[in-house]
């Protein structure tokens, strides 16, 4: 039996999700908006009957059981863990500090029996499915280095807001290259254990950002990552993971087509997905070969939702109909559909990543990835702030 839905956005992505859900045969009972105004206009435009600026009242409603969490980072955790202590299942989007992420953790801890998992869709694009397959299989033979590139237009919104704000969860590196963390780590097996990276941000104002508004999120960032050990037993198994070098490159000051890119190489071969398509060549062979097209089914590109984001959106709507629907009960599902999902502890982990590339770009070093195993004293956290603003 599959869930209402409740939906939390009124964003590119909540905008593409409500028909694919609907296309799965969720429902989708409510709608939550920053304003009445966002909530409604969103809402006359999907058809959703319900809409509110008001949270409790999405969270409360009665016909909704499976929350869907898309909006700014600072107030995802919030969210998250008030639907979880109400009981209701949960996927959403990452938060916005390392922090946060560990609260959600030990909410999602405390009722094991509900779903909470974190919205990287990219770790069901049919191109990575296949991809992490293959590695298994070893066609790439012994893993050596992954190197991942994003290119494309800004990523502010056309007034200040959460995306002009480095603390606030903005930037290329927050929104963009923690999914390709996430998927980097989910395809090798392995986490990071050193991070060193660069940060900048080119356009610090623009025609409506300006005056005293001045944006903190970065706009490229190029950061390399030494893998080691075990991405908590949900690897491939290769046994590949140690020693293996990730460079990623991302740049979001380029017009034109949205560049997505990830390459493996090992001893015997490499694997490339461009797009939504993925490539292969063995060592000694002809040239490259396409192992898997594009599959389509989830209509075209959408502005401000890339492609290969928009196919994994699809896919991952498509896998959680199938762990819901042999359910007799509206909240209870079954894990192997939604086996490959990023969970909260891997939104922790990615969070962590994150948070040290941050440090190395302002230390200039190598940084470690020590993911936190308990709530740090809220001092520390106000202290690293005062250090960041006067750096």
């Amino acid at each position: 039996m599959l869930p209402g839905v409740g939906v939390f956005g009124t964003g590119s992505t909540a905008r593409v999700l409500v028909p694919l859900l609907r296309g799965e045969g969720f429902e989708v009972h409510a709608l939550w908006g920053r304003s009445e105004e966002e909530a409604s206009s969103l809402a006359q435009e999907l058809g959703i009957l319900f809409h509110t600026s008001q949270s409790d009242d999405v969270l409360l409603h009665p016909d909704v059981d499976l929350v869907c969490i898309y909006i700014s980072p600072p107030l995802t955790r919030q969210i998250a863990v008030k639907a979880l202590g109400i009981g209701k299942n949960v996927v959403c989007e990452k938060a916005a500090t390392a922090v946060d992420a560990f609260k959600m953790v030990t909410a999602a801890q405390y009722y094991p029996q509900l779903l909470s998992i974190v919205g990287n869709a990219l770790r069901f694009l049919p191109a990575f499915v296949a991809m992490r397959q293959l590695l298994a299989e070893g066609y790439v033979g012994e893993l050596q280095v992954c190197d991942a590139r994003v290119y494309g237009p800004s990523l502010l919104d056309q007034s200040y807001g959460w995306t002009c704000e480095e603390l606030m969860g903005g930037g290329g590196l927050h929104t963009v290259g923690s999914t390709l963390v996430d998927l980097l780590s989910h395809l090798t097996g392995a986490r990071a254990v050193r991070v060193h990276g660069l940060l900048r941000t080119f356009v610090g104002q623009n025609g409506a950002i300006h005056g005293i508004r001045c944006v903190t999120s970065d706009d490229f960032s190029f950061f390399q990552m030494l893998m080691g050990g075990s991405a908590s037993g949900r690897g491939v198994g290769t046994g590949t993971g140690s020693g293996v070098c990730c460079t990623v490159t991302l740049n979001f000051n380029m017009p034109g087509a949205f560049v997505h890119e990830v390459m493996v190489v090992g001893s015997a071969g490499r694997l490339i997905a461009r797009g939504t398509e993925l490539y292969g060549q063995r060592n000694g062979g002809k040239g490259e070969e396409l192992l898997l097209g594009d599959s389509g089914g989830t209509g075209q590109e959408v502005k401000d939702v890339p492609l290969p984001h928009l196919r994994g959106l699809g896919s991952m709507v498509t896998a959680l109909k199938d762990a819901f629907q042999a359910q007799e009960e509206r909240r209870l599902w079954a894990q192997g559909p939604v086996a490959m999902a990023s969970t909260f502890e891997d939104g922790l982990y990615v969070q962590t990543v994150v948070e040290a590339v941050k440090r190395s770009s302002r230390s200039g070093e190598w940084e470690s990835v020590e993911v936190m195993t308990q709530e740090p004293d809220p001092n520390q956290n106000l202290c690293e702030v005062l250090l960041i603003n006067k750096n």
